[in-house]
């Protein structure tokens, strides 16, 4: 088993990001916008953030938030304005801040992919959306990650499961919306285009084949009021009276050890 402090993540962000401009990672990112495009089109809010492991693959650019903001792990000249330079797991934003939150395959470049969840829901406020996108190891291109012995492009992630990331949300407050999976192409450099377009068009998002290259969760940040405690009623303290006897339902009578005798009757 490969030890986590001895990957080399920074090299593997890079290249992944180069990944991308090759023709199998262009149609992936483009499966990936048209997807955020469309679940995502109608949310509107303040703030939205997307953590990835670059800047420059942004997703989900439809929608009509007031802020966008995007995170990188590595710093780059002539940045644009909107992009902080933060590790996933340790975010310098304030709690309850943001109303959209992407993850851009973070879990599965991350030497520390729970506390990239956590970080997250504490970032969001409640009733909000977190849009996550991972690779999937139940399908073949997670068949070539086990196979390869290369740690290029998407081979050097985790391939994590989609039904752990599922586990994961529920755990930190989260309701599962929606859970796919998409993109049915082989993992090669290969043409066919109007092909796997037929075979993305008829079985993208089938539930019953989650055979897709990444998955897609959207889940909902629960946050449910507290209810307030009725405060317990106080109990009435028993009065000392002389004798052996209690007191009695009624005021005007005392029970004592011989009998039930009306107060106004005692001599």
């Amino acid at each position: 088993m490969v030890r986590t402090d001895s990957i080399d993540y920074p090299a593997r962000h890079e290249n992944f990001e180069r990944w991308f401009q090759s023709p199998l990672g262009r149609a992936l990112l483009a499966d990936q916008r048209r997807f955020c495009d469309y679940e995502l089109g109608n949310l509107i809010g303040a703030r939205q953030l997307q953590i990835g492991v670059s800047h420059r693959l942004p997703l989900a650019t439809g929608t009509d938030f007031v802020q966008k903001i995007m995170t990188t792990p590595r710093w780059f000249p002539h940045m644009p304005e909107g992009v902080a330079v933060c590790d996933s797991d340790e975010l310098p934003f304030p709690s309850d801040s943001m109303d959209l939150v992407i993850l851009h395959h973070t879990p599965d470049f991350s030497p520390y992919p729970h506390q990239v969840l956590r970080e997250s829901a504490r970032v969001l406020r409640g009733e909000g959306t977190i849009v996550l996108l991972g690779f999937n190891p139940m399908s073949l291109w997670g068949l070539r990650r086990l196979l390869s012995r290369q740690h290029d492009g998407p081979w050097g992630g985790r391939f994590m499961l989609r039904r752990r990331m599922e586990d994961w949300l529920r755990l930190l407050g989260f309701s599962v919306e929606s859970s796919v999976t998409r993109f049915l192409r082989f993992p090669v450099q290969r043409s066919g285009r109007h092909t796997y377009r037929w075979i993305d068009t008829r079985l993208a998002g089938n539930r019953f084949l989650p055979l897709g290259a990444y998955y897609c969760i959207l889940a909902k940040k629960r946050v449910y009021g507290r209810i307030p405690r009725q405060p317990a009623w106080r109990k009435t303290k028993v009065i000392a009276m002389p004798g052996t006897g209690t007191v009695g339902a009624s005021r005007s009578c005392y029970r004592n050890s011989g009998g039930i005798t009306g107060a106004e009757g005692q001599d």
